[in-house]
């Protein structure tokens, strides 16, 4: 599969954000390889495309004192948060070459994490649906998944909480869903966990679920 993995380690979300629009022209053109990028950002509430001002709880004073940004985006959904401890994935690939199928697409992205925590943690996930989007463990989201399609190529992606310190959730109405929780790997397994062995896992689920079939 001619997919590049790209990690990027602590990156500030604008600079993350500034390269995907880089990778997305050239990908997007047929110039560059379709890429994965793997990042962990410092504290970030971003407002996709339907995004509520309301759904951001912490006043932004508050959000100024503790050095959190706010960035509006033109991926789907509503608001999210990112932070330490949570793999952030930025798939840039021109569906072009993946059957002109966004659903598809979304549902390899369900199944990377869907496989990774029954293979190496016997958790059962299931994907959402309509409403509920994302990869859920009960009633509680363990990643969340938004994109953005143009020109048939993506930008934006999926949000792993791995050691995510949960309470920052509560900033947040999290994807304007206020019945239902959030989790995170450490919760479940109750265990911190090791972020770089969990980069290198998601990194080799995602390219498993992309196979070419």
């Amino acid at each position: 599969m001619n997919l590049e993995i790209i990690k990027l380690g602590r990156m500030d979300y604008k600079e993350a954000l500034e390269l995907q629009t880089q990778l997305w022209q050239k990908v997007s053109s047929g110039e560059g390889r379709d890429t994965l990028l793997l990042v962990e950002h410092p504290p970030v509430i971003t407002l996709g495309v339907r995004g509520v001002q309301e759904h951001i709880l912490l006043p932004e004073e508050e959000r100024t004192r503790l050095g959190v940004s706010t960035v509006q985006v033109s991926r789907g959904g509503d608001v999210t948060y990112h932070g330490p401890g949570q793999i952030v994935g930025y798939p840039i690939m021109n569906l072009n070459r993946w059957g002109r199928d966004i659903h598809d697409f979304v549902r390899r992205i369900e199944n990377t994490f869907i496989t990774l925590l029954m293979d190496d943690y016997g958790i059962r996930a299931e994907r959402g649906d309509k409403t509920y989007t994302g990869v859920w463990v009960g009633m509680e989201k363990i990643t969340a998944i938004g994109i953005q399609v143009k020109k048939w190529t993506t930008m934006h992606g999926f949000a792993f909480n791995v050691n995510t310190d949960l309470s920052h959730f509560q900033w947040i109405v999290p994807c304007g869903l206020s019945d239902r929780g959030v989790t995170s790997l450490e919760k479940l397994t109750g265990l911190r966990q090791d972020m770089d062995k969990l980069f290198q896992r998601t990194a080799e689920a995602f390219c498993s679920c992309f196979q070419a079939e």
